[in-house]
C-alpha cells in the first residue's frame, strides 16, 4: 500500500479539480452515494474511510450537518486537504493510518467510502467488509461509490475504453492523463456481484446496488436491527 500512498500524496493537491474529469459521471456518483447514505439519527457518527481530501466527506455534510466524522486515509497530505476544507468544523476527526489495521474503538452509525476500496486485493475486501460490519451500530448502513469490475472481460474492455476514451478528450493535460494511468494500474478492481455476495457473508443481511455507470457503482449494506 505504500506505492497507493506515494502516488496519492504526488496529486493531493490537484485530486478534487481532477475528479470530474477522471468521473465521466461525477455528479450522479457523488449523488447517490449521499442518498444511500440515508439514517435516521439527528446527529450520526460517520467514518470515510479512505477519505482523501474530504470530497465525499463535503457532500454527506450539506445532508448531516450536525454529524461527527471521523476521516481515515493512508495519505497525511491528502488529509491536509481536508484539513484545511474542514478547519471551522470541530466535528470532524483525521485519522492518518491504514484503515484496514487501525482499531478505530468505538462504533458508527455509517460507515462510507468513495473510490478507496478497489485498491484492496479481494481477501482484503472482504476482511475489510467484515470490519465495517462490527465498526456499525445497529441498524447502520455501509456505502461504497467505487470502480467495479464487469462479469464480462469483454463487456469490462468496453467499459474501459469508452472511459479511456472519455479522459482523453477530457480537457486533462498528458502529464495528468499519465500520472492517472499510473494509479490506475495499481487498482485491484473485483466483481459487483460477488461484492455483494462478500457483504451478505459479512453479516448485511440487506445489501444491493443503487446506482452504476461504465465501471462506477454505489452500492450498499444495512446491518441488521438484532442479531
Amino acid at each position: 500500500m505504500s506505492e497507493v500512498r506515494a502516488r496519492f500524496d504526488a496529486v493531493s493537491r490537484a485530486y478534487d479539480g481532477q475528479r470530474r474529469k477522471f468521473i465521466p459521471c461525477f455528479d450522479d456518483f457523488y449523488a447517490l452515494a449521499v442518498t444511500a447514505a440515508e439514517i435516521d439519527v439527528p446527529a450520526p457518527a460517520i467514518l470515510d474511510i479512505g477519505a482523501g481530501t474530504g470530497l465525499l466527506t463535503a457532500f454527506l455534510l450539506e445532508r448531516y450537518p450536525t454529524g461527527r466524522y471521523t476521516l481515515v486515509d493512508l495519505s497525511d497530505q491528502m488529509l491536509g486537504v481536508a484539513r484545511e476544507r474542514f478547519a471551522d468544523n470541530p466535528d470532524v476527526q483525521y485519522v492518518p493510518a491504514d484503515y484496514l489495521e487501525h482499531d478505530f474503538g468505538g462504533s458508527f452509525d455509517l460507515v462510507v467510502s468513495a473510490l478507496s476500496i478497489h485498491h484492496l486485493e479481494d481477501k482484503d475486501k472482504q476482511r475489510l467488509y467484515r470490519k465495517c460490519f462490527g465498526l456499525l451500530n445497529p441498524g447502520g448502513l455501509f456505502v461504497n461509490a467505487d470502480q467495479v469490475k464487469s462479469d464480462s472481460p469483454w463487456v469490462d474492455a468496453f467499459e474501459k475504453r469508452v472511459w479511456y476514451q472519455g479522459i482523453a478528450q477530457s480537457g486533462l493535460t498528458e502529464d495528468e492523463i499519465q500520472a492517472g494511468r499510473e494509479r490506475i494500474a495499481l487498482d485491484r478492481e473485483s466483481g459487483l456481484a460477488e461484492q455483494l455476495d462478500w457483504l451478505r457473508a459479512a453479516g448485511f443481511h440487506e445489501a444491493g446496488c443503487l446506482y452504476k455507470y461504465l465501471h462506477f457503482a454505489v452500492f450498499l449494506g444495512r446491518k441488521p436491527l438484532e442479531g
